[in-house]
């Protein structure tokens, strides 16, 4: 009789102790979900579960609820000073008013300004942008400046494959050392894992001053796992810059691979004022995972006709720059937008301004891979395109190889380029980099391009979408719905 009174006893015990629990975290995380959420869906879900299952769900809501990537973002930037709780989901400090860009004349003059008082940074004119496709083009491009750099070379990817191509840099950049030039580069930890032996070992022993951006070494880093560098940058001397989306692998040599993940792209090349801005981005990163200041020079001389300038983007302080960019030139558009990505996620805000666009008689025409290197994107991506479809937005599939080309164009006379695809992880996740650029030369070049690439391309329509089995349409609403992860 004794032994099951202490059994109940010591049930009871537990028992209070798991409601005493829950009076105290179900509050705490239906008062932080109701707070902090931006999307009253999301409070209310996580209130719901909360109220539901009162020990699983603040369990569940303080694992995968709380926005720990951006919280940490700022804080790392920051040094280690950590911003009030009630700012974590928040950017910068409200505007107080909302400055002009010298530049802001003419038809695109709202988005000049926009992106002005987003970014701070203003359109420079006196630019010339030279278009580099695929492997074939940018490598040499690329390694060419290198071997003739005098000063210094500021290098950061996110994959530096341990390849021929890979291979062919790093003899650059330890060439460029030795002749006596200072080198710098940047590596994301978890793209260097693509290659083993990881070849930033390789340029740590030749002498290169390499960082790998956010290694993750202990189990407390797991929250910032997320934490990536996907900026593709490249300045030499401070007078020549690169960037775009293309990652440094043999992969992007078409002409040459017989792989199935050959993979189309393109990349940028830059001269002028607007390759300062470049150096910029770089010196942010770098002092973001070194700690030490760079100090921008003035930018080269004026030599061409594009306005240009760089917005970075990151899930700290600059969270959602680009997303509000990118809103404004959508609504900024009045004829045609033209989209190519290789992972189409966006948020409901850029649908809805997407939707609004056709709704207006804007042509809005997405061209995709038909082939995905994420197969698990592609069928997230399919249960969302009716959204697009209903509203006459075409939507094409391009046929392989893989193409990863980031390409945003707008009334034949604005180019959005840079390493941000269109879903949460580069808008919401990762450091990126972006230039706007002004040029009508340049948009009708690459738009013709695009027209070129749509002509070749298959056509989605709703018959196709609807016909797919149940099963298929289960597997991509599933994979839509974890899509803010993939």
């Amino acid at each position: 009789m004794l032994t099951v009174l202490s059994e109940l006893n010591g049930f009871d015990l537990l028992l209070n102790s798991l409601i005493a629990l829950a009076l105290v975290l179900a509050p705490v995380a239906m008062w932080h979900a109701l707070l902090y959420k931006r999307d009253p869906r999301a409070a209310m879900g996580w209130i719901s579960v909360c109220l539901l299952f009162p020990i699983i769900g603040p369990a569940l809501y303080f694992f995968f609820g709380i926005n720990r990537v951006h919280h940490r973002a700022q804080v790392w930037r920051d040094g280690g000073y950590q911003r009030r709780f009630v700012d974590f989901e928040r950017g910068e400090e409200p505007l107080t008013e909302v400055p002009c860009d010298h530049q802001a004349e003419g038809e695109f003059a709202p988005l000049i300004r926009a992106t002005y008082a987003l970014t701070g940074l203003p359109l420079v004119a006196g630019n010339r942008v030279a278009v580099l496709r695929n492997g074939e083009q940018a490598f040499p491009a690329m390694i060419g400046a290198i071997d003739k750099a005098t000063h210094s070379v500021d290098f950061c990817t996110y994959i530096l494959e341990n390849n021929s191509t890979g291979q062919a840099f790093v003899e650059a950049l330890i060439a460029a050392v030795k002749r006596g030039v200072a080198v710098r580069v940047i590596i994301d930890a978890m793209g260097d894992l693509y290659s083993w032996p990881r070849i930033s070992h390789r340029l740590q022993r030749q002498g290169v001053r390499v960082e790998r951006f956010n290694p993750s070494r202990f189990m407390s880093q797991l929250p910032g796992l997320n934490l990536r560098n996907h900026r593709k940058l490249l300045v030499v001397d401070g007078q020549l810059g690169f960037t775009g989306g293309m990652n440094i692998g043999d992969r992007h040599l078409l002409e040459q691979s017989t792989s199935r993940q050959s993979t189309a792209d393109i990349h940028f090349q830059f001269e002028g004022p607007v390759v300062a801005q470049l150096a910029m981005g770089f010196a942010q990163t770098w002092q973001l995972v070194n700690g030490e200041k760079t100090k921008i020079p003035e930018g080269p001389a004026e030599c061409g006709e594009s306005l240009c300038r760089v917005i970075v983007d990151g899930p700290d302080l600059n969270l959602d720059k680009l997303s509000n960019v990118l809103l404004a030139a959508i609504a900024q558009a009045k004829v045609s937008i033209r989209i190519m990505t290789p992972y189409f996620l966006p948020s409901r805000e850029m649908l809805a301004a997407l939707q609004t666009a056709a709704l207006r008689g804007v042509a809005v025409t997405l061209v995709l891979p038909e082939k995905n290197n994420l197969p698990y994107v592609h069928w997230a991506m399919s249960n969302m395109l009716w959204e697009l479809l209903y509203y006459n937005i075409t939507v094409a599939y391009q046929p392989p190889p893989f193409n990863h080309s980031k390409l945003f164009l707008v009334d034949g006379e604005y180019v959005l380029i840079g390493s941000a695809n269109l879903d949460p992880r580069s808008l919401r996740l990762n450091y990126e980099l972006s230039v706007e650029i002004f040029d009508r030369a340049m948009a009708g070049e690459l738009e013709r391009e695009f027209d070129e690439r749509l002509a070749h391309s298959s056509r989605v329509n709703l018959t196709e979408l609807d016909s797919r089995s149940l099963f298929t349409r289960s597997r991509d609403a599933l994979c839509w719905l974890f899509s803010p992860y993939l």
